[in-house]
């Protein structure tokens, strides 16, 4: 069978799974559908856990970002492995023992005000369909490529596999869906990253082969990679282009932004006991570090193997993957010297957007309309392709083209689920139930929790047709609201016993407007406002915003508690519970 056909298998194969499983565990009760019962055990937390974090901007596009961004990339590997390590540290057991359903129910009743608990709302609300629109666009990405429709229309069928098995499963069908999803991406990552380390480096250990010399050559690949580039005119692919105070920015922004996830955070709530959390937080470190540690191996390949196949090959000459790309917009050639040759540089292609027009050109390709050329770079990738156009890239077997695929496909749909369940539980539980409508049965709150995650799937997926960037960078702005608005709330909630409930509005209000503004500015077309490091706040880019949208909630926090009101003695005792460590009676 050739690798459409087998992509058509495996990911029917793999969607079969995933729906059987919501079958199986679908959700019977508030607890099920919220919290999966509290009866998941650490290990196969763990994994769901891994899969719901490692999204599709860690399997699609995080290499992709690496490949082209080089050294300046690692703030995506320390900010995302960092923030977790956090999470479990300093947030996750303490929640767990609190014994709620969510992040805004902790900070509803931390908090004592229905108030805080609504901002809490609003702030996950924005998060998680910021978060929730790269992970359509990765869909649309996978679909759009392997099963040969448009973008739309990927997006539009992962929209109907997702609203299955999170609608009818909850998070007791999301959780051992995600388990599944876990090793079909992990194992889809992994054998396409060997296969090329054993290639390149004949080292088939994709960690070690980074640092090995390239197969029959004596230099290593590093260092064969800026030389390349270098003679291209880029620059050397180890070397920092980025300011260190955007660096730093960033990095921060994602650790803390980590921490601060709704759809993570749950995942703690779903085990029996606190020690559980924190063993699943152990696992699923574990777990995560599998990928993570690949991913700069494959980002360092993909851009050798690119070069390699495009740069001054003519577009006959071309292999097919460019050729089945450049089908469905992602990949652009505009032959600017009318040569016939692919010629690869710095520089962008195109000015402003390139539409395809009917019709080929002279040598084959499809032709370009509003593309004035502005650089010698007459190539153009979208990074979202990189990881799945690897294997073709480096001419491996159809199948693994095919788990590449599926793999792709589980990353987006664990993470789109996870983001959708929260969404859906918030508006269900900590609106409707805690908020506006105590009075509601279980069975009526239940059925405002699918019907709210219908209609936030409907509006995911308009903002995975319409995203305002790449995967990697769409992910990045979710972490930095996360990192604005709910981070500061829960760490000072489980801390500083004195931080009120007008401090803890405040705060987040402050914090969500501030970096949700700065965002909108730089990255909505409606001001056209120029995304360049001489326009930004102290040097401090959007994906990076959010570590300082943090200190403003961490000072309007602290400042207002100051001067209202201070917190009710049976809330500090609260507070003293939960930091309190479980101890066992003989």
């Amino acid at each position: 069978m050739d690798a459409q056909i087998l992509t058509f298998v495996f990911v029917g194969l793999s969607f079969a799974l995933y729906i059987g499983i919501a079958i199986w565990s679908r959700a019977r009760s508030t607890s099920d559908f919220y919290v999966a019962g509290g009866h998941i055990h650490p290990v196969a937390n763990g994994m769901a856990t891994a899969a719901d974090w490692m999204s599709a901007a860690s399997f699609i596009s995080m290499a992709g970002i690496i490949a082209f961004a080089g050294y300046d990339a690692s703030v995506y590997l320390m900010g995302w492995t960092g923030g977790y390590v956090l999470l479990a540290l300093l947030l996750a057991p303490y929640l767990r023992k609190f014994g709620q359903f969510t992040v805004p129910d902790f900070i509803g009743e931390r908090y004592y005000s229905r108030t805080a608990r609504v901002v809490a709302v609003i702030c996950l609300i924005v998060v998680s369909f910021t978060y929730i629109a790269g992970q359509m666009r990765g869909v649309g990405v996978v679909f759009s490529r392997f099963l040969e429709m448009p973008i739309e229309w990927g997006v539009i069928v992962g929209m109907g596999v997702v609203f299955f098995y999170a609608v009818l499963g909850g998070m007791k069908g999301i959780t051992y869906t995600q388990v599944a999803q876990y090793c079909v991406l992990i194992f889809a990552y992994m054998v396409p990253a060997i296969f090329i380390s054993m290639l390149m480096t004949g080292n088939p250990v994709p960690q070690l082969g980074l640092g090995s010399n390239v197969a029959g050559e004596s230099v290593s690949v590093l260092d064969k990679l800026d030389l390349a580039l270098t003679d291209l005119g880029f620059s050397a692919y180890t070397e920092a282009v980025k300011s260190k105070i955007d660096i730093f920015a960033i990095t921060l922004a994602l650790m803390t932004g980590t921490a601060g996830l709704p759809h993570v955070i749950v995942r703690f709530f779903t085990v029996p006991k606190v020690s559980d959390a924190r063993r699943s937080a152990g696992y699923a470190l574990v777990f995560i570090a599998l990928l993570y540690t690949t991913a700069p191996a494959v980002g360092a390949f993909a851009r050798l193997n690119f070069i390699d196949s495009v740069h001054e090959k003519s577009y006959a000459e071309a292999p097919q993957w460019v050729k089945s790309w450049e089908q469905i917009g992602l990949i652009a050639w505009l032959d600017k010297n009318e040569d016939g040759v692919i010629q690869y540089g710095p520089g962008a292609p195109f000015e402003g957007r390139s539409e395809y027009v009917e019709g080929v050109g002279p040598h084959g390709e499809r032709l370009l309309a509003n593309a004035p050329t502005v650089s010698a770079n007459e190539i153009s990738v979208d990074r979202d392709i990189m990881v799945l156009a690897n294997p073709e890239i480096a001419q491996l077997p159809g199948w693994v083209i095919a788990l590449v695929a599926a793999g792709g496909v589980a990353a987006a749909l664990s993470t789109a689920a996870g983001l959708l369940l929260v969404i859906s539980t918030a508006i269900s539980h900590d609106l409707l139930k805690k908020t506006f409508r105590p009075q509601i049965t279980e069975k009526t709150e239940l059925m405002a929790a699918r019907a709210a995650a219908t209609v936030a799937i409907m509006i995911a997926g308009y903002l995975g047709i319409n995203p305002p960037g790449f995967v990697a960078q769409v992910v990045a702005l979710a972490f930095g609201l996360a990192a604005a608005s709910l981070f500061p709330a829960i760490l000072m909630g489980i801390f500083f016993k004195w931080i009120n409930r007008e401090g803890a509005v405040a705060g987040m209000v402050g914090g969500l407007v501030f970096t949700l503004g700065y965002i909108i500015y730089f990255k909505s077309p409606w001001f056209g406002a120029v995304n360049s490091a001489e326009n930004w706040l102290f040097g401090v880019s959007p994906e990076g915003i959010g570590s300082i949208g943090m200190v403003i909630n961490f000072a309007v926090a602290i400042v207002v508690s100051r001067f209202t009101a201070p917190t009710p003695e049976k809330v500090c005792a609260m507070v003293e519970d939960i930091r309190m460590p479980v101890t066992k009676i003989a």
